[in-house]
This record gives C-alpha cells, sequence and structure tokens, in this order.
C-alpha cells in the first residue's frame, strides 16, 4: 500500500486555504491545518474524517520562526515527511502611502512574505533528505500588478513572486520544485464582507460592487472559484508537474493580459 503523501497549508481553516485543503484531503493528502480560527482543531477533524484522511491543527505564528519550525516539526512526527507546503496565508490593509499605518506594514510584510521564507526554510531540510518537494505560494494579481492604497500587499506579493524564483532553482537539484498561483478576486467569506462594506461606503449596490470595483480589472466578469485554485495546486504538486518551476501563473480572469 502506497504510503500517503502529507502537505502543510497555512491559512488553511477558512477561504481559499480551506478550499485548498478540502482538495487535497479528497485526494488522499494527509494535512497539517494551521490558522488563526479558534475551532482550527475542529475544522481538521472533520476533514479528516469526512475524506478519511488523518490529520492534524497547528496554531502556529507565523510571525515566529521559533512557532513555525515546532509546527514542522511536530507535523513530521505525527503525519510524516512534508511532500508539499502551500503557503496561502495572508493579511490585508488599504490606505494611501502617507497614512498606512508602520505597524500595519510590518504585519503585512511579515505575514505575506516573511513567513513563506520562513515556512520554506522550516521545510527544506526534509524535503531535501527525501529528494522530493513541492512548494506553492498563494500569491495574488497583485504579484504581477500593482494598485493604489495596497502598498504593503502589492509589496509583499511582489517579494513572494521573486522569491518562488529563488526557491525554484535551489530546489531544481534536489527535485524541489516552487510556483506561485496569482488569482483575481475570489468569492471568500472575506471578500463577501468587503462587498458590503463598499456598498455601504460608495452608496451602492452589492452588485454594482462586484461588477465596478471588485472586478473592474478583470476580463472575464466572474469571481475565481476556491476549486480551481485548489485542483491548480493539486496538479502542481504532482508528479507530472515535476518540470514546472520558478512560475508564477495567474488565474484572474485576464486581468494580468491587459
Amino acid at each position: 500500500m502506497e504510503t500517503p503523501k502529507t502537505a502543510l497549508i497555512t491559512g488553511s481553516t477558512s477561504g481559499i486555504g480551506l478550499g485548498i485543503a478540502e482538495v487535497f484531503a479528497q485526494a488522499g493528502y494527509q494535512i497539517c491545518f494551521n490558522g488563526l480560527e479558534k475551532n482550527g482543531a475542529e475544522i481538521a477533524e472533520s476533514i479528516g474524517q469526512q475524506f478519511g484522511v488523518k490529520t492534524m491543527f497547528s496554531p502556529a505564528n507565523l510571525l515566529q520562526p521559533e512557532s513555525i519550525q515546532e509546527m514542522v516539526q511536530k507535523a513530521t512526527e505525527t503525519l510524516g515527511p512534508i511532500d508539499v507546503l502551500v503557503n496561502n496565508a495572508g493579511v490585508q490593509y488599504v490606505a494611501p502611502v502617507d497614512e498606512f499605518p508602520v505597524e500595519k506594514w510590518n504585519l503585512i510584510i511579515g505575514v505575506n512574505m516573511s513567513a513563506v521564507f520562513l515556512c520554506a526554510k522550516a521545510v527544506w531540510p526534509g524535503m531535501k533528505a527525501q529528494n522530493f518537494g513541492r512548494i506553492i505560494n498563494i500569491t495574488s494579481a497583485h504579484g504581477l500588478r500593482a494598485s493604489e492604497f495596497k502598498s504593503a500587499y502589492v509589496t509583499s506579493k511582489h517579494g513572494v513572486t521573486g522569491l518562488t524564483k529563488v526557491l525554484a532553482l535551489e530546489g531544481a537539484p534536489f527535485n524541489i520544485t516552487c510556483n506561485a498561483i496569482c488569482p483575481g478576486y475570489v468569492r471568500t467569506p472575506l471578500v463577501e464582507g468587503q462587498i458590503a462594506d463598499q456598498a455601504k461606503a460608495h452608496n451602492m449596490t452589492e452588485e454594482e460592487v462586484v461588477e465596478k470595483v471588485m472586478l473592474k480589472k478583470q476580463a472575464i466578469k466572474n469571481f475565481v472559484k476556491v476549486e480551481t485554485i485548489g485542483k491548480l495546486a493539486l496538479f502542481l504538486a504532482s508528479e507530472d508537474a515535476g518540470t514546472i518551476t520558478g512560475d508564477s501563473i495567474p488565474v484572474d480572469g485576464g486581468w494580468t493580459s491587459q
């Protein structure tokens, strides 16, 4: 019987990360969940029971290197060697540059960019030892394009685009690939809240916010499905994707084609 593979997915107790975890669990992966939700352990257990796979939850603080190391160590002890790392956790704040709080800048750079490096660094020795690894960074169309009032977010996502290429080059001799998925707007609970907030702020209907604000830059005026991101990540984790590395793959309805 083939030994199941293990995936560590940050920010996997809600939104895109949870959707990715569900796709991987359905494919038979053991999952180490990580996130801020207080019921994270229950979420992990529920997914494990639903798909018949072994899971665990780590509340690791991604701003703390030692916490990340402990998460990787515990996941390896509980589930076995980590085959796939999905760096999905992210935070956002919007403000003009001259009004942008320094503490928000530091938080966004820490969670969105530095944690990607720290997580990759933590799993790297194990992936080298087994001569196999897949690192998938969930960035954004903002890893390839800029928008006003998102200085920290755009900077962090562009930084991960560069880091993805470095990890791809360093990982190549050890059969470790690294790629980034760059979604446009995905209709998660977080985005649902943003739609409602924008509608109130601009005295618009929620439908107008979707059309004139959210999807304005996308040629295809539909939200990206969480399942699309999950299935693409699953493919990039496969043996078939072994020669795909260092790429940032837009899934953005044509946003970055313009």
